[in-house]
């Protein structure tokens, strides 16, 4: 059970007391007590209760290996008896952080040289917004100031990335920076099923056009966006979207920024989510996985174009953080890096085991109250509907997530409501088997949701 002399039920009362949780109803919270996660073995999480769950969330999009890596566990370990901490600033470095850069660089066959190291994802897109004014003023283009985003995009939580994230209930709690905009986000199935997914594409796509003809191209830096836009829904693009998209760019020179915090590192089954697609961004920013979720580390890679211009003059980019570079979580990236090479994790992925869970995934779409089903890689999003051909919810706006989520951890398996879509990202070290296990019980939560809903099949 608990590791300490608390009890669960202490424990829960501390928490409400004491913690104030992200993204979290305070109010909600004070009836409702949560679970506290004890301990974990391979893809299973436990609670202070005893009870165990297939984690279907990673984590948090971040314990790729699973939590069962000793080898990450030693390297921090030694890394905290050899030099637990020095900074990076002044002409400062450490062993892990110079060879974790340089490990880096080499998983790209593009020319992706330079690495900036953050704590987090949205720390590293905070220090894109930095690096892309700091590059357009170098070129003497102080003009180019606006960045665009999407709706549903999520870049993080300072105000900064948050401005730069498109959820509107986000938005309403601070006041967003003026040289943000939004665009739509390319999802077939809340704006397109008029129409065939592949001209959707090219038609979410023109709004990136539209944007650039509304503000004007000498106006706008740069443009932000995941892969596949994860915390928004896995709403993963027609196949038509990222060719349009990067052709539109290509010809107005405006920087690409991919955010791959989630999809990067073999989520997609290629290392990279934009790999997948084949486009070309001039910043990448990478968090979570990179660490195997053991330690916080976050950062931005940028192309020679950006990097050469940085480089080459003008005095001193004045950005940074205490514990960029930190050690010890680049001895934790290394090894997982390391892991990932040997184990040969990403092509497993590719080959094996995104087939495998996609063909399952997919499956779920004859279920009675799932109205489409989206899905990339080793990750999957499912929509709840009370009517397939009209699209009709079954209840209020986001109770029938809220319900199914309920229902998944009843089952004893974690998976994310996002509005009334359900939402996985299983770890990359499952078997076949523990796919399907995890499978048959989304469809055992979503059997348990209809009940709920007064559904029957």
């Amino acid at each position: 059970m608990t590791t300490s002399h608390s009890t669960s039920a202490q424990l829960k009362a501390l928490d409400r007391a004491h913690h104030l949780h992200p993204f979290t109803d305070y109010a909600d919270y004070r009836q409702q007590p949560g679970r506290i996660i004890s301990r974990a073995e391979h893809i299973t999480i436990i609670d202070s209760d005893g009870r165990e769950y297939l984690d279907g969330m990673s984590g948090l999009w971040c314990c790729n290996l699973g939590y069962s890596q000793p080898e990450i566990v030693a390297a921090v370990s030694e890394q905290l008896t050899r030099l637990p901490f020095y900074n990076n600033f002044f002409q400062c470095s450490n062993q892990p952080a110079v060879e974790l850069a340089a490990a880096l660089a080499e998983l790209l066959p593009e020319p992706f040289n330079q690495v900036f190291f953050t704590n987090s994802g949205s720390e590293a897109n905070d220090t894109n917004l930095r690096i892309v004014r700091r590059y357009w003023d170098l070129l003497g283009k102080p003009k180019k100031r606006l960045v665009l985003s999407r709706q549903y995009g999520y870049h993080g939580s300072t105000i900064a990335a948050a401005s730069l994230g498109g959820f509107d209930f986000v938005h309403g709690q601070f006041e967003t920076l003026p040289y943000v905009k939004h665009i739509q986000a390319p999802n077939w199935y809340a704006y397109g099923r008029d129409s065939s997914e592949h001209d959707f594409g090219i038609a979410a796509a023109q709004q990136l056009q539209h944007a650039i003809n509304q503000y004007g191209a000498d106006n706008i830096a740069a443009f932000i966006a995941e892969p596949v836009q994860g915390a928004g829904g896995v709403i993963v693009p027609p196949a038509s979207y990222w060719p349009e998209l990067q052709r539109i760019l290509d010809a107005h020179d405006i920087l690409f920024i991919s955010d791959e915090v989630i999809c990067g590192f073999g989520r997609t089954g290629e290392m990279f989510g934009y790999q997948s697609y084949q486009s070309k961004p001039d910043l990448i920013t990478f968090a979570k996985a990179v660490t195997n979720g053991y330690q916080p580390l976050g950062g931005v890679m940028l192309s020679d174009r950006i990097a050469e211009v940085l480089t080459s003059g003008g005095g001193e980019f004045g950005h940074g953080f205490t514990y960029s570079g930190h050690p010890a979580a680049c001895a934790a990236a290394l090894a997982t890096l390391q892991i990932m090479r040997r184990e040969g994790i990403q092509q497993n992925v590719k080959e094996r085991l995104a087939p495998h869970f996609q063909a399952g995934w997919r499956a779920l779409g004859d279920h009675p109250i799932v109205g489409h089903v989206r899905g990339l890689g080793l990750f999957g999003s499912i929509e709840l509907v009370r009517d397939k051909a009209s699209g009709e919810r079954l209840g209020r706006d986001s109770e029938a997530g809220a319900v199914c989520r309920q229902a998944c951890l009843d089952h004893g398996l974690v998976m994310r409501a996002v509005g009334d879509s359900m939402i996985i990202a299983p770890p990359l070290v499952c078997s076949h088997a523990e796919l399907d296990e995890l499978l048959r019980r989304a469809r055992a939560a979503l059997d348990a949701t209809a009940a709920h809903f007064g559904v029957s099949g």
